[in-house]
């Protein structure tokens, strides 16, 4: 929308039926792409806007933003007696901050907003002492953005809201000044709300900026009608879509263990597995408790109290992984915000440091294949088909462009710098298609000599490299980028061994010969 590019809008996005809200889109990625714009405009930087910018500037701004989990940690770790700097140690040196926390997930916001909610909600000294809550009126916004950046954020804001409740309860004298908290939350919830409804009700009805900034002149009357007509609210759009089995099977769906039994354990290695164990043994010592019928005489707060930190930094990290596991479908990055409450367990009675060689081999074998190896050669594969159809010689001799990937992830489109009003490229992206389907569509690109200066540019993971030569086209340019590891076309082992290692674990730029 800020620079006029082709892109392709998800299913989320669709005017249609939204179910994501454009704000934190247009905050974040929206405020770097115009800068770059304005540098451009004003002949600062004559070629800020192509491919490589494209990527970095948005990923640097959400490296910025992750030094919020840093902060978080820093001012946590003593509230909930863990040691700051060994906390600080096992999320730096985590791969899950150093890949996912800059990268532009909606997970890594959700994650932001979780420690900013857990900063805000812990507001007793850390002597133990009581302080009395001033946080109300940022915990209703912060959980408002939260639940429409993703409304599973109210997974992960339960139980801090409930263990800020109980910090209210214990410190306010009389019932007028608990309700007068609770008001003030909820006033700025529904004003947070209410931003967050009109900026989707504007864009989506006019979908798109420039068609926004056409409405300005409109008369504010016409306006007010306008959004009284459609009014969107994404969030309930949203789990609409997720509440619906039919929906999620189109995404893939998992049994329910899979984030207890392996997400967690792929994202956070020992720790997830140390995690399980404290918990086990803490929900044995609570049971015996009640047995004996010992724990009554300790008050409402239950297990929610500062003494019991440890469990309720279990609860923190549990609740919202087993509300989460309701879903069917369950993808690792849906449990990274998770991260803080996780290294503030593990650093309290320095539980982790016994396994601190098996934790740096983890994250140093995570990062590896999550930030390098795992679909690593199609953002490099971009930026080269981005130089190939903006040069100068495709610049004087224009020509047709057809894009075709197979056995990737969707290509992001926008790397490739396309103008809207551009229609000399195409981009044909057929996913996990069959063998008999990508040779179909590859041999009528192939026979098309209707047209006498295309080319056409198949982009295909090696270990499907093999499955081309049984389509009877021709190739006159092969480019190979490395390294790249399709874990849905996962390399033979005895591949790896062999000469031919290195095309196994490539991305290939094949040009047909028409």
């Amino acid at each position: 929308d800020i620079l006029n590019l082709q892109v392709y809008y998800p299913w989320e996005f669709l005017s249609s039926f939204p179910c994501r809200t454009v704000v934190f889109p247009l905050m974040t990625s929206g405020v770097t792409y115009w800068v770059i714009k304005s540098l451009q405009q004003l002949d600062i930087c004559s070629g800020c806007i192509n491919s490589y910018t494209l990527l970095v500037s948005p990923r640097l701004l959400f490296t910025v933003f992750s030094f919020i989990l840093d902060y978080s940690v820093y001012r946590l770790a003593p509230f909930w007696e863990a040691d700051p700097w060994k906390a600080l140690v096992l999320l730096a040196g985590s791969y899950v901050t150093l890949v996912f926390y800059t990268r532009t997930f909606t997970n890594t916001l959700e994650g932001l907003l979780f420690a900013l909610l857990m900063v805000l909600v812990s507001s007793r000294r850390s002597d133990g002492s009581g302080a009395e809550p001033t946080s109300s009126p940022l915990i209703g916004i912060v959980t408002t953005a939260g639940f429409f950046n993703r409304p599973t954020f109210l997974a992960f804001a339960l139980m801090p809201l409930l263990y800020w409740a109980g910090l209210i309860i214990d410190s306010q004298k009389s019932i007028k000044a608990v309700i007068n908290h609770l008001l003030k939350l909820v006033l700025c919830a529904c004003f947070t709300a209410v931003v967050f409804v009109t900026a989707d009700t504007f864009y989506f009805t006019s979908m798109g900026l420039d068609n926004l900034y056409s409405i300005k002149n409109s008369s504010l009357f016409d306006v007010i009608t306008q959004l009284n007509e459609k009014m969107i609210v994404t969030p309930f759009n949203f789990l609409s879509y997720n509440l619906n089995p039919h929906n999620l099977a189109l995404h893939g769906i998992h049994p329910r263990v899979t984030h207890l039994a392996v997400n967690g354990i792929m994202l956070f290695g020992i720790l997830h597995i140390l995690a399980i164990g404290a918990g086990f043994q803490m929900l044995k010592k609570y049971i015996h408790q009640l047995i004996r019928v010992k724990s009554y005489h300790h008050g409402s707060s239950g297990l929610l109290v500062h003494s019991e930190g440890n469990a309720t930094l279990l609860l923190f990290y549990f609740v919202p992984l087993a509300f989460l596991s309701l879903f069917s479908h369950q993808e690792p990055r849906f449990l990274i915000p998770l991260i803080l409450p996780l290294v503030l367990f593990s650093a309290s009675q320095s539980r982790a440091v016994k396994w601190k060689h098996v934790i740096i081999l983890f994250n140093v074998l995570g990062a590896l294949v999550f930030g390098c190896l795992h679909q690593g050669g199609l953002i490099p594969c971009l930026f080269h088909l981005e130089q190939l159809v903006h040069s100068p010689e495709s610049s004087n001799h224009p020509g047709h462009y057809t894009l075709l990937f197979a056995h990737t992830y969707m290509p992001p489109r926008s790397l490739l710098n396309i103008k809207k009003r551009d229609t000399h490229i195409e981009v044909i992206d057929l996913a996990g298609s069959e063998e008999e389907t990508l040779c179909r569509t590859i041999g009528q690109r192939a026979n098309n000599f209707a047209c006498s200066d295309c080319h056409v540019f198949v982009i295909i993971p090696g270990t499907v490299r093999a499955t081309i030569t049984k389509c009877g086209v021709l190739f006159k340019n092969e480019t190979l980028i490395f390294p790249h590891l399709s874990m849905e076309d996962p390399p033979q082992i005895p591949f790896l061994f062999s000469g031919n290692w290195r095309s196994q674990l490539g991305l290939y730029i094949l040009q047909l010969d028409q």
